[in-house]
């Protein structure tokens, strides 16, 4: 182990390690039955987890025993491989629930889409920290997004929608980098476009869209940015709306028409495609202040919300430890992210910055997304919770993330 051992950051090491150990608790809970033996029964779920932590400890060492200059020197080879991981899954994947995003090996499986996340955010800080500058200009902002695109574009038709949609998160370090707030305002402004359309219609938000163009012109001190800047938000709003009923009929999916419709309250069914929301709303609701007790939740040994070891795994924790003990998870991972933040912002390097920020962001959009799908706030997508879900994959892809930052964190002084 390198003379850096004491400069890294074991508050953050602590942290994950807790949300790890708690993540195993709840899983175990989620998949106990009458057949259980012992902790480590690789034939239960909650065994292989304890395998798949074990193994990550391994990896831990190995992360921080590589040099810092590696995860740069590197990073554009490492991109490459995982692209061509991607893509070999076209030819060589396993399906598995309707998605083929997944290599066989035996009786375990590896989604290389959690390791792309990984990729994309060194490739990206490589890019950034070679053109030493803000990405203000065009040309690099569109190999940026390229960058970022490529994954996401491979992913999107395995069909892995949830997958695809973290990608996004990578604009949090190209808005800390200098990218223009114009494209998250647009982004923002383009979704409240979309939802308010399946819930109105095109004339009511066209008419909404006209009515807020003209009160930001006349009533706010920007108007040197010109009437055409106003004209063409309003066109582009409008547009969207009109053009929403042919791409949430024709480009989604029926299963993910459902979901939406459920979450919008278009549509109640709580016996087809709503039924997984309803019962993990169900669970965690009955959890009330403290919960029923750990391996005492009603729902989770009724096997009443399924993939409850996986996507669901929170509504494990919302029914046997409560409000109070939800709370304390959700607090973990807000800390988490605010202390990567933090590490990021004392980096002397760019490359640094901008992949703690990548890490912070990935952790938001998977902490964000998941919970909101437990909660029924959000249509169900298939994105696991960072260190808590069931699986190898995602808790190696989320392990690899936080360690080579915390690897490049702990010589910020000597390296550079």
């Amino acid at each position: 182990m390198p003379k850096t051992i004491s400069q890294f950051d074991w508050l953050t090491i602590l942290i994950y390690f807790l949300l790890v150990i708690i993540g195993w608790v709840n899983i175990y809970s989620a998949s106990l039955d009458d057949t259980a033996t012992s902790f480590f029964d690789l034939d239960k779920v909650y065994g292989k987890q304890m395998l798949f932590i074990f193994l990550s400890i391994f990896l831990i060492i190995i992360l921080l025993s590589l040099e810092a200059k590696f995860y740069e020197r590197f990073s554009s080879v490492i991109y490459i491989f995982s692209l061509i991981s991607i893509i070999g899954l076209f030819f060589f994947g396993k399906t598995i629930n309707g998605a083929t995003s997944w290599y066989a090996i035996g009786s375990f499986t590896i989604q290389p889409a959690e390791f792309a996340k990984v990729a994309t955010a060194l490739a990206l800080a490589k890019f950034i920290s070679d053109i030493q500058t803000n990405i203000r200009n065009w040309a690099d902002q569109i190999k940026a997004f390229i960058i970022i695109a490529l994954p996401a574009l491979i992913i999107l038709p395995q069909p892995d929608a949830g997958s695809a949609m973290v990608f996004a998160a990578f604009f949090f370090p190209l808005y800390r980098e200098g990218l223009s707030g114009a494209y998250l305002i647009t982004g923002t402004l383009g979704i409240l476009v979309f939802i308010l359309t399946l819930v109105l219609s095109p004339i009511w938000v066209s008419i909404g869209a006209t009515g807020l163009v003209i009160f930001l012109y006349f009533f706010t001190k920007r108007k040197r940015t010109g009437i055409m800047v106003y004209l063409s938000i309003l066109i582009m709003a409008v547009a969207l709306s009109f053009s929403v009923d042919y791409i949430f009929e024709n480009i989604f999916e029926q299963r993910h028409r459902d979901r939406f419709n459920i979450v919008l309250g278009k549509e109640v069914d709580n016996r087809g495609i709503g039924y997984n929301t309803n019962q993990s709303e169900i669970a965690v609701g009955s959890g009330s202040w403290f919960g029923k007790g750990w391996t005492e939740g009603t729902q989770t040994k009724g096997n009443f919300v399924p993939e409850q070891d996986t996507d669901y795994i929170f509504s494990t924790v919302g029914e046997e430890w409560g409000f109070v003990g939800s709370s304390v998870v959700v607090l973990l991972f807000i800390f988490l992210m605010l202390r990567i933040i933090h590490m990021a912002e004392r980096q002397k390097s760019q490359f640094n910055r901008v992949y703690g920020y990548s890490v912070a962001g990935i952790l938001f959009v998977h902490f964000f997304v998941n919970i909101g799908m437990v909660l029924g706030i959000f249509p169900t997508v298939g994105i696991p919770l960072p260190f808590f879900s069931y699986g190898g994959s995602g808790l190696w892809g989320f392990t690899i993330l936080l360690f080579v930052f915390i690897k490049l964190d702990s010589e910020r002084m000597s390296f550079w």
